[in-house]
C-alpha cells in the first residue's frame, strides 16, 4: 500500500483505489449516463422533428455536452468526488493533499475524461492507471487529484484465549501487592492489541511480561498455560479483587446504612411491679375534692350561694 503524505509530512491512511475498482466505476457511471443521453436524444427528436438537419446537428451536439460532459462534472462538484458508480465501488476523488476536490478539479478531470475514455474506448486511461504507482489517469494527472478508497476492510481481532479452569484456585493465591500500576498497564494495552500483532511479536511479548509478573509474585506460570493466557488470568485476578474490595463482600462489616436503622427497645421484665391502674373516682371522692376545707361544698356546676 503506497501511503499519501501531504505538504507538511502528515501520513495519511488513504488507499488508493486500482484499475479493477476503478474500472467498474467508470462503466457504472458509463451506462447511466449513456441511458439519460439517448432518452433525451429520442424526445428531443420527436419534439423537433420538424427542424432542418442543421438545427438537429446543433441539438445534438449541445445534449452531447450537457449530459456526458456537464453532468458528471456537476456530480462529482455537488457530491464531493462520489459519482453514482464510485459510490458503488466505495471509491472518492480528493487532491493530491487528501482534501476535498472542488470545480475546477471535476472540470480538468471531466474534459480531459471525455477525451481518454470515451473517444479512446478507455486505452488512454487503463494504461496510465497501469503504469501509475497511485493507479492515476490523464485526468488525475492534469487535475491534481487521486481516487482513494473508502471502505476499507479493518482487520479482524483475535481474542485473547481464557486460562483453564483448573487453575484459577492457584490465580487466586497469588500475592499481587508488588505488581506495579505501570506494569498492569502495559498487560492491559497488550491483551487490548494482541489480535493486531504479528504472531511471533506477540509471543515475544507475551513471554516478556509474563516473565516480569512472576518476578514480583514468586509464582511461576502453571504447567501447560500459555503466556498470553496466563497475562489474561491475572488480570482478570486483579479486577475481580478490585470489584470485590469497591463493592464489598460477605466476609466485610456491615455497611453504615445498617447502623442508621433504629434498634428494638428492650421490653420491661415481668419482675418490675406496674404500677395499679387507675380507676374513676366516686361520686363521694368528688364532692369531697369539690369542696374546700372550712367552705361549703361546691357544686358541680361551679355557682357558689352567697354567705
Amino acid at each position: 500500500m503506497s501511503e499519501l503524505v501531504t505538504g507538511e509530512a502528515v501520513v495519511l491512511g488513504l488507499r488508493p483505489a486500482r484499475l479493477p475498482s476503478r474500472a467498474l466505476a467508470v462503466c457504472l457511471d458509463l451506462v447511466i449516463v449513456w441511458v439519460i443521453y439517448l432518452a433525451l436524444a429520442l424526445a428531443l427528436l420527436v419534439a423537433v422533428g420538424a427542424l432542418d438537419t442543421a438545427a438537429l446537428a446543433a441539438v445534438q451536439v449541445g445534449l452531447f455536452v450537457v449530459v456526458l460532459v456537464g453532468v458528471p462534472i456537476a456530480v462529482e462538484t455537488l457530491t464531493g468526488g462520489r459519482s453514482v458508480g464510485k459510490m458503488a465501488a466505495g471509491l472518492r476523488v480528493v487532491r493530491d493533499d487528501g482534501g476535498p476536490i472542488r470545480f475546477r478539479h471535476a472540470l480538468v478531470r471531466g474534459a480531459v475524461g471525455v477525451v481518454e475514455m470515451q473517444l479512446l474506448f478507455g486505452v488512454v486511461a487503463c494504461t496510465a492507471s497501469l503504469v501509475s504507482e497511485r493507479g492515476r489517469r490523464l485526468g488525475d494527472v492534469f487535475a491534481g487529484t487521486l481516487v482513494v478508497r473508502e471502505r476499507i476492510p479493518r482487520p479482524g481481532r483475535t481474542a485473547v484465549p481464557p486460562p483453564p479452569r483448573w487453575c484459577a484456585a492457584e490465580f487466586a493465591e497469588l500475592d499481587l501487592s508488588r505488581v506495579p500500576d505501570t506494569l498492569w498497564l502495559a498487560i492491559r494495552q497488550f491483551l487490548l492489541r494482541a489480535g493486531q500483532l504479528d504472531p511471533a511479536v506477540r509471543h515475544s511479548m507475551a513471554e516478556r511480561l509474563a516473565d516480569d509478573v512472576i518476578e514480583r509474585t514468586g509464582a511461576p506460570v502453571p504447567n501447560g498455560v500459555p503466556a498470553i493466557s496466563y497475562l489474561a488470568g491475572v488480570a482478570a485476578e486483579r479486577r475481580e479483587r478490585e470489584a470485590r474490595r469497591s463493592f464489598g463482600s460477605p466476609g466485610m462489616p456491615p455497611s453504615p446504612s445498617s447502623e442508621s436503622q433504629p434498634q428494638p427497645q428492650p421490653q420491661p421484665s415481668s419482675s418490675t411491679a406496674a404500677p395499679p391502674p387507675s380507676r374513676p373516682a366516686s361520686g363521694r371522692e368528688s364532692s369531697a375534692q369539690g369542696r374546700g376545707e372550712d367552705g361549703p361544698p361546691t357544686p358541680r356546676t361551679g355557682f357558689v350561694p352567697p354567705s
